[in-house]
């Protein structure tokens, strides 16, 4: 490939989301710092992604512990250590070849971590059974989706494979559906009613889909990245039903489903509401549920591992996401037993127990609190709107700019919200997200809240200033 024009034509053409350029200036300003430059600022904060860990919270001691002992064995012999994380990790050691995290598992995951991933779902589902034959681990839930499209795309032109895609939505996927040459057609979420998936916008989508692309599958985040909704039961349902009656494949992100707080608001993932419909859709649409240990209160980024469901689908399909999964090999192993953990953590009467399940009701507590926090500081900005949120962990304000802020991001080549972006991180050190949405006039910042209070009290303070400034001075222009 001595050229540009040897690469694959397919990824010459993926859109790179603006979020991969500011996080590459954020890490040439830190490296700056790091080389004693001057800047008004002394540490660049990031809270664009998910990563909470990146942000300053804490890792849950459980998980680090075990993690600990099964990549050092002899730890199982330390006393120091409560004896329910050396007999946790005995057995999940036992479950690896040789008894080593260094093996090789199936590519689908250790079976032990199949079952255990079986079980929460039956749990969570109030008894709806899952069985682990139907359960994929992987590098995290985007590898996974990664798999289901490369399954369910096919065809050029008017045959090629369309996903209705929310907007906004993750700023990974466009680029994902471009890489699998999926086309993405876009449904709005309604922002005036807090997010909501209006029956309505859906059929409008695939109608103007049509003679472009043929749409198979519908993707859903709940509770909604970036945007914090949470579907009700009755949205779900209709969005079960719409699925049926069109034959979509429902590709289902539920990876913050430990992050709900909105005041009677409640997670309800959508196998169990399509297996309380009736067998006339249990057992007839095709879904595929996703969660990861990456995102939410574990925030384990780094360690990559999450999980599939298949539900519905044929085993001879099944057969070829294993292949898929393959070609990866398997997730990391220190992955596969912390999502163990995740789904199977300390029970009563355990002598982690009560450690572990304060650490995560501190977690949740600091996320919904800086949640209320956030809104009411942002909704208090001339110039910013936002909706309440009721879960995840990001907040998503709609920023109203200067009509001379607009023209000079176009003049740059930029978004109005990513130029915004780009000022607040050169002039206050604050990574923020932006350009989410695949249409004009709409701009929006993502701020993760999963952070510590502190930091976000310290970047909401740096984002007040910016943001009167950067009104004053564009408004000077006019």
């Amino acid at each position: 490939m001595y050229s540009l024009r040897e690469v694959n034509p397919m990824l010459r053409g993926i859109r790179v989301s603006p979020q991969w350029a500011l996080q590459r200036r954020s890490e040439q300003i830190t490296a700056l710092l790091q080389q004693g430059e001057q800047k008004p600022f002394k540490e660049v904060i990031d809270i664009s992604s998910g990563d909470s860990h990146r942000t300053g919270i804490k890792p849950i001691s459980f998980v680090r512990q075990v993690l600990s002992v099964c990549l050092y064995p002899e730890l199982l012999h330390d006393d120091t250590l409560p004896v329910d994380v050396r007999q946790r990790a005995q057995r999940l050691l036992g479950e690896c070849d040789g008894g080593s995290v260094g093996s090789y598992t199936d590519s689908c995951g250790l079976p032990h971590v199949q079952r255990s991933v079986a079980e929460f779902i039956t749990g969570r589902d109030g008894g709806v059974p899952s069985y682990p034959h139907n359960i994929f681990i992987s590098a995290g839930s985007q590898t996974a989706l990664k798999v289901m499209l490369k399954l369910l795309v096919r065809g050029k032109g008017v045959s090629q494979t369309g996903v209705l895609t929310p907007q906004p939505c993750p700023h990974t996927l466009p680029m994902l559906l471009e890489e699998v040459g999926a086309v993405l057609v876009p449904y709005q979420l309604s922002e005036e009613q807090g997010w909501a998936l209006e029956p309505g916008e859906l059929h409008r989508a695939l109608t103007a889909s049509r003679g472009h692309c043929r749409p198979r599958a519908l993707y859903i985040s709940n509770p909604g990245i970036p945007t914090g909704h949470v579907q009700s039961r009755k949205s779900i349902e209709w969005v079960i039903q719409f699925a049926a009656e069109e034959r979509l494949f429902l590709l289902v992100n539920e990876v913050y489903q430990d992050c709900v707080y909105g005041e009677g608001m409640e997670f309800m993932s959508y196998k169990r509401v399509l297996f309380e419909m009736g067998q006339q859709y249990s057992e007839m649409v095709e879904l595929a549920s996703f969660h990861s240990i990456s995102n939410g209160i574990m925030g384990e980024c780094g360690l990559r591992a999450g999980y599939m469901e298949l539900v519905n689908v044929d085993p001879a399909v099944m057969v070829f996401a294993k292949t898929l999964l393959c070609t990866d090999i398997n997730a990391p192993v220190i992955g596969q037993i912390a999502l163990e953990i995740m789904v199977n953590p300390p029970r009563p009467g355990d002598p982690s127990h009560s450690k572990y399940t304060q650490e995560i009701l501190t977690n949740r507590i600091t996320l919904a609190q800086n949640a209320q926090r956030a809104w009411e500081f942002l909704i208090g900005l001339p110039g910013v709107s936002c909706q309440p949120v009721t879960g995840g962990i990001f907040i998503y304000p709609r920023l109203s700019l200067p009509p001379e802020a607009v023209e000079q991001a176009r003049s740059d080549g930029l978004e109005a919200d990513v130029l915004y972006s780009q000022s607040l991180l050169d002039k206050e050190g604050v990574c923020v997200g932006a350009g989410c949405e695949q249409r004009e006039d709409k701009y929006h910042i993502r701020l993760c809240v999963l952070t510590p209070s502190a930091t976000l009290e310290k970047v909401l303070a740096c984002l007040g200033s910016f943001h009167l400034h950067f009104l004053d001075q564009f408004s000077q222009h006019a």
